[in-house]
């Protein structure tokens, strides 16, 4: 089946909103498509069908009678009115009046009229029949009890074959959603990867989780409901229409008179939900990061015994939740019940009018033609049933609407977190760099998070190929967003940063990476093995090299002498299977593994013991030859390995030069230094 039949018919009712752009992920999945959409077919047809043993039941079989005589019968009642319609059609009406007037007229027409349309309905009826004959001589009964035996039989087929078709459709519906869901999260992930760093500082990681997690989630229920009961179970509500539109179409008409009524109204409650769904979103996003901020910091909280404090804070986020969820609730639970009053409405009004008919009225209701020729209490039962077997398909779909709601606003945050444009990007036409070798340029830079709140104002300074730069400076003076720059995390606001020549913006950001090892103040060790963690500095080394990096950076023999498996010892979730110094080494060892050009030491020894603090400075020495080293750091122990040492107060450079220059120019750092000592 071509999908652009598909694509044509979600255009017409999503009209490129964000949940057709994940329907459109399914697209490629026509096959699956075209076959889920063919069980929904075949369900539809045994759902009515099974419905329409009705008929045989009442006006064959309680009768007493078979279904081969009573296709006979039939057929000879059919041609019975058939002569007599062509009669009546044949006989030309006695208009012997010369003047008669327009009101016999019009009704000499209508009555023409009227009996052509019952013909061709008879002739229909008969051709049915005539086709049908064959077969049910053949394979029904002709005893009364064998005919009930043979329609139990039929319907049980029927609800089998049904079955295995509504199998069917749902593992077809699963496969296209959870490929397509699949599809979508590798997207958002890859998405979320290229983010700014600094993006994450600001907003926390909670709402990316959020969206990665929960909001994707609901996105697969809304494709699941879209694919499987937003087909399924209007193609059984069509059959059942389809069916009860053959007895009388226009009885049918006038029992939906008030299905515009309750559009209107669920339409109104669908915009409710929608905003309120979006508002709950945003709220389980505070509360996720609230747990989170908690359990990262729960040895603070223990340790300021703040355990109320916090529980607190989390108790009026998450009732905050509670009370958008309760107004979600209030508006998902009208959507049944007005469904309900409805579809019993309808049927209410088809009772009555049916009862007109059989009771008073063969064929009309109020002057309305409603049927060909007289209806049988067995066809209006029929009807009914009809009727009811569409009610259910409705409610289902009622069930279902908070659901789909939720889906379509998860899509919002999905695509809005997908289409959000970093700030730090790659410019069209980047130019290449294989090793820095030359220098880098700080050109009067000035930085800030927030508009009108300076991080750095007018910083330039230049850094020579293979020096060792250390940066000092009191908490919040900019040295850690200072060497951020140089990595790209973030951009700064006015002035320009180059390397041999080259600003950082024309730059190929995967040739700048690769100049690049970082060693932050809290080591970032994945939930894998020592080994895993370390070749992760450059996935092409051999075993041999990844054991020569942790040599180089002092770690090989605690990995080898004090972990239970040596290099493939599970390092737990952060490194939380390691003390301080050892996560930092094995940091330090995948950045020698990388053998950078430029090595950045962001606050690397602050949170670790001496002892630990001296074989980092000792693997250093042995490695940061032939490449430029920032140190970051307050630390008096880790200047001694820096050429030049440079001063940072409140954004701004304020003194560079060596350790002796500095303790006698710089205040500040001769009073860092005595308070070390």
């Amino acid at each position: 089946m071509d999908g652009y039949y598909f694509q044509s018919l979600f255009w017409i009712i999503f009209r490129m909103s964000n949940f057709y752009r994940a329907i459109q992920k399914t697209f490629r999945y026509q096959w699956s498509i075209a076959f889920a959409t063919f069980c929904a077919l075949m369900i539809g047809c045994l759902w009515g069908g099974n419905i329409t043993i009705v008929y045989p039941f009442v006006n064959v079989t309680f009768d007493g009678g078979n279904i081969p005589d009573w296709v006979e019968q039939q057929l000879k009642e059919i041609r019975k009115q058939k002569s007599e319609l062509l009669a009546q059609i044949v006989r030309k009406p006695d208009l012997s009046n010369e003047n008669p007037p327009n009101t016999e007229k019009k009704r000499v027409k209508n009555s023409t009229v009227d009996n052509k349309k019952k013909l061709v309905k008879a002739f229909q009826n008969e051709m049915i029949l005539e086709f049908l004959q064959p077969w049910i001589n053949r394979i029904a009964p002709r005893d009364a009890f064998n005919t009930v035996a043979f329609l139990v039989m039929f319907v049980l087929i029927g609800s089998v074959l049904k079955g295995i078709f509504t199998v069917l459709h749902s593992l077809t519906v699963a496969r296209i959603t959870g490929l397509s869901i699949m599809e979508l999260r590798n997207d958002l992930y890859q998405k979320v990867l290229h983010h700014d760093p600094n993006s994450y500082s600001r907003s926390g990681i909670a709402d990316a989780m959020s969206r990665l997690t929960g909001d994707v989630g609901s996105l697969a229920v809304g494709l699941d409901i879209l694919y499987g009961k937003m087909v399924r179970e209007p193609l059984k509500m069509i059959a059942c229409l389809a069916f009860a539109a053959y007895i009388s179409w226009q009885l049918l008409l006038l029992t939906l008179l008030l299905v515009p009524v309750a559009g209107f109204l669920i339409r109104w409650i669908a915009k409710s939900i929608k905003r309120s769904v979006r508002k709950s979103l945003e709220q389980g996003v505070r509360v996720f990061a609230r747990i989170e901020e908690s359990l990262r910091s729960i040895r603070i909280v223990r340790s300021f015994a703040s355990e109320r404090f916090e529980f607190g804070k989390f108790r009026r986020t998450n009732k905050t939740a509670f009370k958008l969820g309760m107004k979600i609730a209030k508006y998902g639970v009208l959507v049944n019940p007005i469904t309900e009053i409805m579809g019993i409405l309808m049927i209410s009004l088809a009772i009555l009018a049916g009862a007109h008919l059989v009771l008073h009225t063969p064929t009309s209701l109020c002057g309305l033609p409603l049927f060909g020729q007289e209806i049988t209490k067995g066809g209006l039962l029929v009807f009914f049933a009809l009727l009811a077997g569409a009610a259910d398909p409705a409610r289902k779909l009622s069930d279902i609407f908070s659901q789909f709601n939720a889906a379509t606003a998860a899509a919002d945050r999905v695509y809005e977190l997908i289409d959000r444009v970093p700030e730090v990007r790659e410019c069209e036409h980047p130019k290449s760099l294989l090793r820095f070798r030359d220098k880098i340029e700080i050109d009067h830079v000035s930085f800030e998070y927030e508009p009108g709140r300076e991080v750095l104002h007018d910083v330039s300074l230049t850094l020579k190929f293979g020096e060792t730069i250390a940066i000092v400076g009191p908490s919040g003076c900019g040295k850690s967003t200072l060497l951020s720059l140089i990595p790209r995390f973030a951009d700064p606001a006015k002035g320009e940063l180059r390397i041999d020549g080259i600003p950082l913006r024309e730059l190929k950001m995967r040739d700048l990476y690769h100049q690049i090892g970082l060693v932050s103040q809290e080591p970032s060790l994945f939930d894998e093995t020592v080994y895993e963690n370390i070749r992760y500095g450059s996935f092409f080394a051999s075993r041999d090299e990844i054991i020569d990096a942790a040599k180089k950076a002092n770690a090989h023999n605690f990995i080898t002498q004090e972990l239970s498996n040596g290099y493939d010892t599970m390092v737990g979730p952060g490194g939380s299977l390691l003390s301080g110094g050892q996560r930092q080494r094995i940091v330090l060892a995948r950045a020698i593994l990388r053998n950078p050009s430029l090595l950045l030491l962001d606050e690397a020894t602050s949170q670790i013991d001496m002892a630990s603090e001296k074989m980092i400075h000792d693997a250093l020495l042995g490695f940061i030859g032939n490449r430029t080293t920032i140190i970051v750091t307050h630390r008096i122990g880790a200047l001694a390995i820096a050429d030049r040492i440079v001063v940072m107060r409140d954004g701004v450079i304020e003194h560079i030069g060596t350790h002796q220059e500095l303790l006698e120019s710089s205040p500040y750092y001769a009073n860092m230094n005595r308070v070390e000592m």
